[in-house]
């Protein structure tokens, strides 16, 4: 009885893991399979951080997403140019999804959540740890290989792979 109870209070959950993407790595599809398995929807939001001078452009970094989440249904790619907060109220999300690969992570991290959560305290970010296999991938990584033509196969999704060759067989054109 105590779990049908339960069930009828359960709400309909969206969650959105907002980040650069630049390019989608397998840690970060890690992330989203695992979230999209704990949450009823899943928002992938690609932002344009003005800080970073990325190497796709969010719409490259939305279409990679797109192709590279294809089979999960529960899980919408979007992007945003505002503040987060500003962004979860237009979607109607309360929670924030955000991955750490290291203590080093979790400082920054921790600023991020407590300011949102000093912008709007309906927001809960839920932290969730990478596969030991992907704590030392980040994106910036992936590029510097890319940019070398090393191998990145078992580090980014195929789609990936082939859009990072093209665009570095572009540069040293």
């Amino acid at each position: 009885m105590e779990a049908t109870t339960k069930q009828a209070e359960r709400r309909y959950t969206v969650a959105v893991y907002p980040g650069s993407f630049d390019p989608v790595t397998h840690g970060h599809m890690d992330i989203i399979r695992r979230a999209a398995n704990v949450f009823d929807k899943l928002v992938v939001a690609v932002l344009n951080n003005s800080s970073k001078n990325p190497l796709f452009s969010v719409e490259e970094r939305t279409e990679l997403l797109r192709q590279a989440t294809a089979d999960l249904p529960n899980v919408e790619i979007d992007s945003f140019r505002d503040l987060l907060i500003n962004y979860m109220k237009q979607k109607d999300a309360h929670l924030i999804v955000r991955g750490l690969r290291a203590v080093s992570d979790f400082e920054y991290e921790l600023q991020l959540a407590s300011t949102n959560r000093k912008l709007c305290e309906d927001i809960e970010t839920f932290f969730m740890t990478s596969s030991p296999q992907y704590s030392y991938l980040s994106s910036s990584i992936v590029k510097e290989i890319a940019r070398f033509h090393g191998p990145v196969t078992d580090l980014v999704p195929p789609v990936v792979e082939q859009a990072l060759r093209v665009k570095f067989s572009q540069e040293h054109k």
